[in-house]
C-alpha cells in the first residue's frame, strides 16, 4: 500500500495551513513595515537570574539574565477566525525578521541556550524571549572591598539600524524593573540591589542617530566571609601586639613575643594573599590595612628593643643625661600608677643601693677611723688600711653602677608607658577611621 500523500495528512491540521498563510510570500531580509517611514518599536526587558562570575583582574562581569523583547510585524497578522480561533503560533526564529540588537559591552561569547521559535500572535506581536548567558566589561572598582558595591552597564542598541528604522522601548515600567528580583539566586556572594534604565538617543557623525537602551546593574558583596578570614584575625593579632607591652619591659620574654607576633603576621599576610582582589590600577583598602598592621608590629617591635636596651644593666654604662631626666622623669605626663608600677620594680635595685650606702658609709668612718699618723703605723696596718680604701673605693664604684642603672630603668619604665599610649592612640584611631568608612560604606 502506498504512503498516503503530504496534502492528505496536513489536510486538517490549522496551525500547517495558518503557517502557510504566514510564509506565503514573506521575505525575512526585509523589515516588517509596509510604510517604510514607520519606525519599528522593539520593546525590551531585563532580568538577573544569576551573578556567575566577577573577575576583577580582567574587568569582566558574567551574568545570567532573561532577556524578553517584542515588536511588531505587519506581515504577520491573520483573523483567528480562519484559522480555528488560532490567537498565536509558534515559529522558527530563523524563518521571521529579528532586529538586530547587541549588548555593546559583549566582550565573549557565553554559554547560552538556544531558543529556535519565538512567538507571534494574530495582531503581528512577536515575542522572542530566550536566556542569555552575558559576559562584559565592566569598570569594577576594588578599594572597598570587601564591603564594595558595583554598577555594571547592558547597553543594548541597533548595530546598524537608525532611530528612524528602529527604535527603543521598555516592555515594562522603570519603577517594576528597579525593584524586580523575582527569578534572582540570592545565594551567592553577590546580592542584586537593583537595575536601573536610561534611554538615550545619540549620533556618531551628527548626521545619523541611535536609540540605545542602558541597564545598571548594581551589586553588593556579601562581606561576610571575607571578615572572618581577613579582618577578624588581623584585629586579634594586633589585639595580642598590644597586650604585650604589660610584659615588663627588663624581661627578655617581650622581644620574642613581639618577633612572633611579626612572624605570625607574615604568615597570615602569605596565605590570604590569593584572597584579595588584584587590578592593575589600584589597591583595595584593606590591602592598605594590612600593610599599616604590619608598620604598627615593626614599631612595636622596635620600640620593643629600644627600651630593653636603655634597662639593660651594664657596668659601663654613662649616667642619664640630664636633659633626659628633666623631659623623661620631671615633665613627662605620666599617672602615679605608673610611677608605683616603676618603683616596685625597682625596690630590690633600691635596697641593694640602700646596703652599699650603707657599707660604704661604715667603710668610710672605718676608714677614718683608722687613719692615724704615718709616722707611727706599722707595715701591716698601712696594708690593711690601703685594702680598706681600695674596698670602699669598689663599693663607692659599684653603688655609683646601680645607682646609673636604675636611673636607667626608671627612664625605661616612663618611656614604655608613654610610648605605648602613643602607640594605643594611634591604633585606636586607624581602627575606628577604618570602620567608620567600612560601616558607611555598608548601609549606602
Amino acid at each position: 500500500r502506498d504512503p498516503p500523500s503530504s496534502p492528505g495528512r496536513f489536510a486538517n491540521a490549522t496551525l500547517v495551513r495558518l503557517a502557510d498563510f504566514l510564509s506565503a510570500g514573506y521575505k525575512k531580509g526585509v523589515r516588517p513595515v509596509k510604510d517604510w517611514r514607520t519606525s519599528t518599536i522593539v520593546a525590551i526587558d531585563l532580568m538577573v537570574y544569576s551573578i556567575l562570575n566577577v573577575d576583577e583582574k580582567n574587568q569582566v562581569l558574567t551574568t545570567y539574565v532573561w532577556y524578553r523583547q517584542s515588536w511588531t510585524d505587519e506581515f504577520l497578522v491573520w483573523n483567528p477566525e480562519d484559522f480555528d480561533e488560532v490567537k498565536q503560533v509558534s515559529l522558527p526564529t530563523a524563518n521571521v525578521w529579528v532586529p538586530d540588537i547587541l549588548i555593546n559591552e559583549f566582550v565573549d561569547v557565553g554559554k547560552s541556550p538556544d531558543i529556535p521559535y519565538v512567538y507571534v500572535t494574530h495582531e503581528g506581536l512577536v515575542q522572542n524571549y530566550k536566556p542569555i548567558q552575558v559576559v562584559t566589561a565592566c569598570t569594577l572598582n576594588i578599594y572597598n572591598f570587601p564591603f564594595d558595591v558595583q554598577k555594571c552597564s547592558l547597553t543594548f542598541q541597533s548595530w546598524l539600524h537608525t532611530i528612524d528604522d528602529i527604535n527603543i522601548t521598555l516592555m515594562r515600567s522603570p519603577e517594576k524593573l528597579r525593584d524586580d528580583k523575582s527569578v534572582f539566586m540570592n545565594q551567592g556572594e553577590w546580592e542584586l540591589l537593583h537595575i536601573l534604565s536610561n534611554y538615550k538617543i545619540f549620533s556618531v557623525d551628527n548626521d545619523d542617530y541611535y536609540a540605545e537602551m542602558k541597564f545598571h546593574v548594581v551589586i553588593r558583596r556579601r562581606p561576610l566571609f571575607y571578615t572572618v578570614n581577613l579582618l577578624l584575625p588581623s584585629v586579634f593579632l594586633m589585639v595580642m601586639d598590644i597586650v604585650g607591652f604589660f610584659l615588663p619591659p627588663d624581661s627578655g620574654e617581650r622581644v620574642s613575643f613581639k618577633i612572633t607576633l611579626l612572624l605570625g603576621y607574615s604568615v597570615f599576610l602569605i596565605i590570604v594573599s590569593d584572597t584579595l582582589p588584584a587590578t592593575a590600577i589600584g589597591t583595595p583598602l584593606i590591602g592598605v590595612y594590612f600593610v599599616v598592621c604590619m608598620a604598627l608590629l615593626v614599631i612595636s617591635l622596635t620600640e620593643t628593643v629600644l627600651i630593653v636596651r636603655l634597662v639593660h644593666k651594664q657596668d659601663l654604662q654613662p649616667p642619664v643625661p640630664h636633659w633626659v631626666k628633666y623631659l623623661v622623669l620631671e615633665r613627662a605626663p605620666i599617672t602615679p600608677l605608673s610611677h608605683s608600677a616603676a618603683q616596685c620594680s625597682l625596690h630590690h635595685t633600691c635596697e641593694i643601693g640602700q646596703r652599699l650606702s650603707q657599707q660604704d658609709r661604715e667603710g668610710g668612718m672605718l676608714g677614718l677611723r683608722l687613719a692615724p699618723s704615718r709616722d707611727n703605723t706599722p707595715p701591716v696596718m698601712d696594708n690593711i688600711l690601703q685594702e680598706v680604701t681600695a674596698i670602699r673605693q669598689f663599693l663607692e664604684k659599684r653603688d655609683r653602677c646601680r645607682e646609673i642603672a636604675k636611673e636607667w630603668l626608671q627612664v625605661g619604665y616612663v618611656l614604655d608607658v608613654l610610648l605605648f599610649r602613643v602607640y594605643l592612640v594611634a591604633v585606636i584611631a586607624y581602627s575606628i577611621t577604618l570602620g567608620t568608612l567600612w560601616s558607611v560604606w555598608q548601609v549606602a
